[in-house]
């Protein structure tokens, strides 16, 4: 029996990883682009700083993606004996931090600018020898960085749910906080031009309370797979059906009488406990184990590393 095990995606899964790679390349690229772009055309507008600071801090689930795919195929060692397969989950918290921080400050900023009653004045630039109203170029700026954004987000769910790569999937989040925010910014940029002053402030608030509720939960769930919850589906919503199917895969077998079946998430993978009772007079109870072990990790990819366990009888403990 190997003590300290490698582990390698499945071949279809090691296939979508490097796609996933390859996006968050791309979606690098594209916040450099973008963060560029905005920053030639901010002027005054709330809900434009808005989505200019939103693309800077939408480099971080990226670049989190991607120091985490260098280091989660790193092999156990007596260092870290389990691996280091939690990089995903730190990649994890780091790209909902970056979410809810973004919420908050556009909350904070765009109450202080709506309460003070501040005007943000939108001028004219001469582009090629002609006067245009600068809100014209913020608007074409805008457009042009929601649809990759959009796009980018849509890719990356469902390789996320795929992957059970839960990082991958709040950097998702994240890109379509960022077309949100676009779309508001117009919004507010539109109200601008036809005399309304508040909807600028107004709109960045809107979309910012939008994103702390999303920072707030893919925050949450991260620290929550830090302090080994039961593993729950990508989006959060449910606990996910492993544990369980697991267990009565295994109780299906003749020789054992009861089941206990303890996962946490290490990152997109699995690992935890398989307590089994066995039956009066099971023979050879070693080798049988061990095929068990093989069944559990061959059950599903996720199942990285269990430790299976005899016992004479098995109590759940009832709290709350």
């Amino acid at each position: 029996m190997n003590v300290y095990d490698a582990f390698e995606l499945p071949p279809d899964k090691a296939a979508l990883h490097r796609r996933a790679v390859r996006l968050e390349w791309w979606t690098v690229a594209f916040f450099i682009c973008a963060i560029a772009a905005l920053a030639v055309t901010l002027g005054q507008s709330q809900a434009m700083k808005a989505a200019w600071i939103e693309d800077m801090l939408g480099l971080v689930p990226p670049a989190a993606f991607l120091i985490a795919a260098r280091f989660r195929t790193r092999p156990p060692n007596e260092r870290f004996p389990y691996g280091y397969h939690r990089s995903v989950s730190v990649a994890f918290l780091a790209g909902a931090v970056a979410l809810l921080g973004l919420g908050a400050y556009v909350v904070y900023d765009s109450l202080i600018r709506l309460v003070a009653g501040e005007r943000p004045p939108i001028g004219l630039v001469e582009l090629f020898g002609v006067q245009i109203w600068l809100g014209w170029l913020m608007i074409a700026v805008l457009l042009a960085t929601m649809a990759p954004a959009i796009l980018l987000g849509h890719l990356k769910q469902g390789i996320a749910r795929d992957l059970h790569d839960k990082g991958l999937y709040a950097d998702a989040e994240m890109n379509r906080a960022d077309w949100l925010t676009a779309a508001a910014a117009i919004l507010g940029i539109i109200g601008i031009g036809a005399g309304l002053w508040w909807a600028d402030a107004v709109a960045a608030l809107i979309i910012g309370a939008d994103i702390c509720r999303d920072g707030f939960r893919t925050t949450r769930s991260a620290v929550s797979d830090l302090m080994d919850e039961r593993p729950r589906v990508v989006d959060g919503t449910r606990p996910h059906a492993l544990p369980e199917a697991l267990r009565t895969a295994v109780l299906d077998h003749e020789w054992i009488a009861d089941a206990w079946v303890r996962l946490r998430e290490d990152g997109h993978v699995f690992a935890g406990e398989l307590l089994v009772v066995p039956r009066q007079g099971t023979d050879d109870l070693v080798t049988r184990l061990e095929k068990l072990q093989t069944f559990a990790r061959g059950f599903d990819w996720r199942i990285q590393d269990i430790v299976v366990a005899p016992v004479s009888h098995i109590t759940i403990a009832r709290t709350g």
